[in-house]
């Protein structure tokens, strides 16, 4: 079956609507000479445009730009119509900052490495040779200190790589800053707080500086000799029962559309919104290590070009991805998204004892991923879409920890020692999903469901009794909740509007299982700005102009944009356009084991149908046993 025809509207931009919504910029008088172009992606329909759309009305194919000049203040956002190559709309936002571009982190790179304060800082270290030296460019936050106001600051950590390929996070040159105004590329001011020395130790990870690595385990490979089960008309996919349209930003990653299960609205858009990582050490300059990936880096634009063979296994289709560059040159990503299926194992079992009668049904599910590096770490992110209608997300953390210094055998409180004289401080990796949630099609609500047990009584002489309740959060302020482990507190999206066959309304659990706790001070600088992590669920009626949960602009942002602030209207938020914000993470104590390279560390949600169908819509899969599996022995046997 192929997908349905509809969801074109929604692909990301192409290549030469990218290059068309460029031109047309770079023919501006206003905005034209010296633009530095910042994130630039398909302008989404609203909730209204988009069933108008469903009704016949033709989408408006429309380009949003940001775009900043390094002699003026703030950023422009930009409307580009791809169909007539005109300006629709611009606004000014005069104090905002767009999010770095990969050429500017390399600049920081470049221009600190020159400056002769920071070559006799290093000099004061035992450093001559400034080829090894290694400056990462990490956002500056907001911090109010001198010479900063007005600048777009980058707080850049430096590390020596000894040689050629070698592994320079074992050697931070821990105590030795730099604030970099990443538009301008000037030097602010170099920071030397003094701080224990290099550690030396060498701990690789390349196989060219190892020892022969293990003998290798037998292969396992993944075969469908029939090929793949989803059928793909450019961007749009139907797998199974699922349709759904996978889109691309250069800030949000891989985007799902429509998502649809038999034909019945379930998601109308699904993304990572933020993701910060707050880092627990106040030492020298650590305090400022806050990093919003998502909001001031981009998720999407540190995206890898897959390899066949490693990325992902079995039969793969894979998407490009394309975004400009800061002189708004093309940028595409090969290969960027990867699709493909996985076997989930036993979906579900039964045997009747008594008839001596097994049912089983091994489980499928669709995976649609990618990989991306900001700075030392990786994320690997999978969409899962499988038999029984649940739609949920994945991300596996690895890369490299953050390295600090310190005296051999004498670690701070906030920090692991993970090799003779380097540290890894205490994090978190906090994410926030964005869930636009269209259940049969609008006018949805969040339920919350608690469970309690029943006091001893005469409804309880034995004590066994416990129930769950159920409370319609009916505005924004209400809907800001917390997970709790006392009463297995869960969510369900629900349309009241929708009953199912027991007179209920058609619902959709968040299954939230990795909620973390913030220990960011909610009234410090940093803990201001990462507001939104100070609920797990938050709820708003959809609004245009309410794509992000730390705002449109993050870099060196206040926070009066992010969700916390933006619930203070509490607004009505029941039988409307909800969107679901949920945050959830890693909570990152540092191991040893974590070095060189970290294991990935995974977490995520997942949304399950809680009343939408009248019985397990996987009810209905067929019978099927795989004659490909053998005995491990070799011999002959029968299949179930």
């Amino acid at each position: 079956m192929p997908p349905p025809r509809y969801l074109r509207a929604l692909a990301p931009l192409s290549a030469a609507e990218i290059n068309a919504a460029v031109a047309v910029i770079k023919a501006d008088a206003e905005l034209g000479p010296g633009a530095l172009y910042g994130n630039l992606d398909l302008r989404e329909p609203t909730p209204d445009e988009w069933r108008a759309h469903l009704a016949g009305t033709q989408l408006k194919r429309e380009a949003r730009l940001n775009i900043s000049h390094k002699d003026r203040p703030g950023v422009w956002m930009v409307i580009v119509s791809l169909e007539t190559n005109t300006i629709v709309s611009r606004r000014h936002f005069p104090t905002a900052k767009s999010a770095f571009q990969v050429e500017q982190l390399l600049d920081v790179e470049r221009v600190v490495k020159a400056d002769p304060r920071f070559i006799e800082a290093c000099r004061k270290r035992g450093i001559t040779d400034m080829t090894g030296v290694c400056v990462d460019s990490w956002s500056g936050g907001n911090f109010g200190d001198a010479g900063e106001e007005g600048h777009m600051v980058s707080y850049a950590h430096c590390w020596l790589r000894l040689y050629a390929n070698e592994n320079f996070y074992a050697h931070p040159i821990d105590g030795l800053n730099v604030a970099v105004d990443v538009k301008t590329g000037e030097v602010l001011r170099i920071d030397d707080h003094g701080g224990p020395p290099i550690p030396m130790t060498d701990t690789p990870y390349d196989p060219e500086f190892m020892p022969p690595a293990r003998a290798p385990l037998k292969p396992l490979n993944v075969i469908q000799p029939e090929g793949t089960s989803f059928t793909l008309d450019g961007h749009a996919i139907a797998w199974d029962k699922w349709t759904l349209g996978i889109g691309f930003s250069p800030r949000d990653g891989i985007i799902l559309h429509d998502i649809r299960y038999a034909g019945r609205p379930v998601v109308r858009r699904a993304a990572l919104g933020e993701l910060v990582v707050p880092y627990g050490s106040p030492e020298r300059g650590h305090y400022r290590k806050n990093i919003f990936d998502i909001g001031e880096y981009g998720f999407g634009k540190f995206n890898h070009s897959l390899k066949l063979g490693c990325d992902c296994l079995g039969a793969i289709h894979y998407l490009d991805s394309h975004y400009c560059g800061l002189d708004g040159g093309l940028i595409t990503i090969e290969k960027g998204i990867c699709i493909h299926e996985e076997d989930t194992g036993i979906l579900w079992k039964h045997w009747d004892f008594r008839a001596d009668r097994t049912e089983l049904r091994r489980g499928r599910r669709l995976v649609i991923s990618c990989v991306n590096t900001v700075g030392n770490y990786e994320y690997a992110q999978y969409w899962y879409l499988d038999q029984a209608g649940e739609i949920s997300f994945e991300v596996k953390a690895t890369g490299i920890v953050n390295t600090m210094a310190c005296e051999p055998g004498r670690p701070s409180k906030y920090v692991s020692e993970i090799a003779p004289g380097l540290t890894a401080p205490i994090h978190q990796h906090i994410f926030c999903a964005r869930l636009d949630m269209a259940l049969d099609g609008g006018g949805n609500s969040l339920v919350e469901v608690n469970s309690f047990a029943e006091p001893v009584g005469p409804n309880n002489p034995h004590g066994n009794g416990f129930f769950a309740t159920e409370t319609v959060l009916k505005t924004e302020l209400e809907a800001g909740r917390r997970a709790s482990a006392e009463t297995h507190r869960t969510w369900k999206v629900i349309n009241p509007n929708k009953l199912n066959a027991v007179g209920k309304p058609v619902g959709y659990r968040l299954h939230a299982k990795d909620c973390v706790t913030p220990f960011l001070a909610e009234n410090g600088p940093s803990g201001t700005r990462s507001n939104f992590v100070r609920n797990h669920v938050w709820v708003t009626p959809f609004h245009p102009d309410e794509r992000y949960p730390a705002g449109e602009y993050v870099c060196n942002s206040d926070g009066s944009d992010g969700l916390a602030e933006i619930v203070k209207q509490n607004r009505p938020v029941e039988n409307t356009d909800i969107v679901v914000w949920h945050c959830f993470g890693l909570h990152h104590v540092v191991r040893p084991e974590d070095f060189p390279v970290q294991p990935t560390m995974s977490a995520g949600f997942a949304l399950m149908p809680s009343g939408f169908f009248n019985l397990n819509p996987s009810n209905d899969l067929p019978r099927e046993t795989n004659t490909a599996s053998v005995l491990a022995d070799g011999s002959i046997a029968c299949h179930c």
